[in-house]
């Protein structure tokens, strides 16, 4: 029988309840958590403890501030940015103010424009400068960013040096860094950071040597200092991987591809996944380097930048930190790889996520472009390209660049011309014109082609510079073009026009002589008096020999030099070196034999030696029991005691044999019979 469970003791009456412990030790308690968290191996235990002793204060006095704002905090600093915002927007009814944690939280979940709207109404400090500063960075918006970091020069704000090298590099004025540290007085080798970044402008001016000094300092410095304070040797490496990332990527740059593809094959491990921005550097500078080589692999390394549980391939959260330029090349270089893999269903639906996740860029519409090119849609891959120059003017060049391009291929050449005329800045040069004149003569469109040389030459002429040979090309390009559309007049003036401005050249010359002499003889005339005569022509009468049936062999130089050349000739196949006979195995030269039969490849009944074998139409024909023996006509008859005694001595010996030899004649003769009768019918077919 199983035992009387025991009854719960029973606070008695009389003993009195615990009283809670006093707010101010529990304050006491919060802080010594705060400031145990600075310590690295024990931060989360530490703010996870002050999380509860915060809620502890709390449910003493639900509406006291700093016990709310130190929640608040350690909740953030513990990555715990969902918890930290239901905190407080619990706080809604206190008429506190939590609004520049609030919008670090929403900075840190990526949602950067809530976050800059939250800004808008917070008083303009240090603090709220540098978060803005943050986000616009975060946006993409360097001027604006470098804008708020000038600002804060003035303030005492540690590390700021740092973050506006880093936009400096973004916007694209990486050249302005050293002249921003020389003028604050810093030096790159003050912090691990600013020498990583002043070498990301070095990198971006094509600096490289310089810049791979400059890291392999950086990571000497960091070692240093994260050794001083106690770092382990993991956390160290995971520090200072975005230094070994871009070690690889200045190899890469000086042209050592299989050192770079060692470096980043050796990063890509799993130590590197608690930092996941260098592990996506790393991984599609790799994807990159390799090319189309490899793809089933490269594939699968950037599937490890792929957040877990989707089903369409997205970038990590913890990615959003990079840069969009660096988050739409990785999903550039995916696309790339899905084409080259023929994996047309993937990346058909990855491009058309693309277009929300980068509005302003062009990339997405190229990389549409080519999936529909793949897909041999060249007419739907212009209209996408075409509607992207007119939604975006200001940033169409490549996009017009690349309809030219299919437009081309499709020979659809009057597309490609019209885009390449809507690219102001190339409009002009040689090589623009040269396919643009190409493309409409293809068209048909030889007055169009005509406008374009005449535009180009107007330009070049009215163009304030000294350089006058762009222009010697398009005029000397649109005469021949125009000679061989008929209009002579206009090519002679724009060679007349050519000989008074830039001298006269023996080509301008000799093509103003031919062309005006079909439409002014004598002015042609004058105008060939210019031309140097040609040296040994001088006794020649050109009347006489235009009055000549036609040209005649002349003896003399040609002669001699075909006579000449066949000589050489001759004395190459002298040359040539004389190969010894091979002979087959065991032959002796020296006793070669009787020569062997000239007709020994042909058919025997082809010979002249062949003989066909005649029938004996005289043989006996074996005609009785089996065992008989046939008789000739002439041979005599034994007698009987002969035969008999033969008989009885081969009675069953001589039984047998005969009958297995009239087996084996019937069944020879049954085979002759059956080929027989397959010949003739083959016969009979023919």
């Amino acid at each position: 029988m199983a035992p009387k469970p025991k009854d719960k003791a029973k606070p008695s009456p009389a003993s009195p309840r615990q009283p809670p412990p006093a707010i101010e030790d529990l304050f006491t308690k919060l802080n010594s958590h705060i400031e145990g968290s600075g310590d690295r191996n024990n931060e989360q235990s530490e703010l996870k403890k002050a999380v509860r002793v915060a809620d502890q204060v709390l449910a003493i006095a639900p509406g006291d501030e700093d016990a709310l704002r130190c929640k608040v905090v350690a909740l953030i600093k513990n990555d715990s940015y969902d918890e930290a915002l239901s905190a407080i927007r619990s706080t809604k009814n206190l008429k506190f103010d939590f609004s520049f944690e609030e919008a670090y939280c929403l900075y840190k979940q990526n949602k950067l424009d809530e976050a800059l709207e939250l800004l808008k109404g917070q008083e303009r400090n240090s603090e709220t400068m540098l978060l803005e500063a943050q986000i616009l960075f975060r946006l993409g918006r360097m001027a604006e960013c470098i804008d708020v970091y000038q600002k804060l020069r003035k303030s005492e704000l540690d590390s700021l040096e740092i973050n506006l090298a880093a936009s400096l590099i973004l916007a694209g004025r990486s050249s302005e860094v050293q002249g921003m540290l020389d003028a604050q007085r810093i030096k790159p080798s003050s912090s691990y950071d600013l020498a990583f970044n002043t070498a990301c402008s070095l990198i971006e001016v094509k600096k490289y040597a310089e810049a791979e000094q400059l890291l392999q300092q950086a990571r000497r410095i960091g070692q240093e200092s994260l050794l001083d304070a106690n770092w382990a040797e993991e956390d160290i490496e995971i520090e200072l991987a975005p230094i070994a990332v871009q070690l690889a990527h200045v190899q890469q740059l000086l042209g050592q591809s299989d050192e770079a593809i060692e470096a980043y094959t050796e990063l890509i491990s799993p130590n590197l996944a608690d930092d996941l921005s260098s592990l996506a550097v790393a991984v599609n500078n790799l994807v990159a380097q390799r090319g189309p080589k490899e793809v089933s692999d490269s594939l699968k390394k950037l599937d490890l930048l792929k957040e877990q549980g989707g089903a369409d391939y997205r970038l990590a959260r913890a990615l959003d930190k990079l840069s969009l330029k660096q988050r739409e090349t990785i999903y550039a270089n995916r696309v790339l790889l899905l084409l080259h893999a023929n994996k047309m269903d993937q990346a058909r639906e990855l491009v058309s996520a693309l277009p929300s996740m980068f509005a302003d860029s062009e990339i997405p519409a190229l990389l549409q472009a080519s999936v529909l090119v793949k897909e041999k849609k060249a007419t739907k891959a212009e209209e996408i390209l075409d509607q992207f120059s007119i939604k975006f003017p200001y940033q169409s060049k490549i996009a017009l660049l690349a309809r030219a391009q299919i437009a081309a291929i499709s020979n659809h050449h009057q597309i490609a011309a019209d885009s390449l005329s809507r690219i102001p800045d190339i409009q002009h040069m040689p090589a623009t014109v040269a396919t643009l004149v190409a493309l409409k003569e293809r068209a048909g469109d030889v007055e169009g082609a005509s406008l374009v040389l005449d535009s180009a030459v107007k330009f070049w002429s009215n163009a304030m510079t000294e350089d006058t040979t762009k222009l010697t090309i398009i005029m000397r390009e649109a005469a021949s073009f125009k000679v061989r559309h008929g209009q002579e007049a206009e090519a002679a003036r724009l060679y007349e026009e050519l000989i008074k401005t830039h001298g006269s050249s023996i080509e301008v010359l000799t093509g103003l002589v031919s062309t005006i002499a079909r439409v002014d003889v004598e002015k042609a005339g004058s105008y060939r008096k210019k031309l140097k005569p040609l040296p040994g022509l001088g006794g020649i009468d050109v009347e006489s020999l235009e009055k000549t049936s036609g040209a005649k062999h002349v003896d003399g130089a040609p002669r001699q030099v075909a006579v000449e050349e066949g000589n050489k000739k001759e004395e190459k196949q002298k040359k040539k070196r004389k190969r010894k006979p091979r002979y087959p195995k065991g032959f002796d030269p020296a006793n070669p034999g009787p020569p062997p039969d000239p007709e020994r490849w042909l058919p025997k009944r082809e010979r002249s030696s062949y003989r066909p074998k005649r029938k004996d139409k005289r043989a006996a024909q074996v005609r009785g029991s089996q065992g008989a023996v046939a008789r000739e006509k002439n041979e005599p008859s034994a007698s009987s005691s002969n035969a008999a005694s033969a008989a009885a001595g081969t009675s069953s010996n001589a039984t047998k044999s005969a009958a297995s030899n009239v087996t084996k004649a019937a069944a020879g003769k049954g085979a002759s019979h059956s080929n027989q009768s397959s010949k003739s019918k083959k016969k009979s077919r023919r």
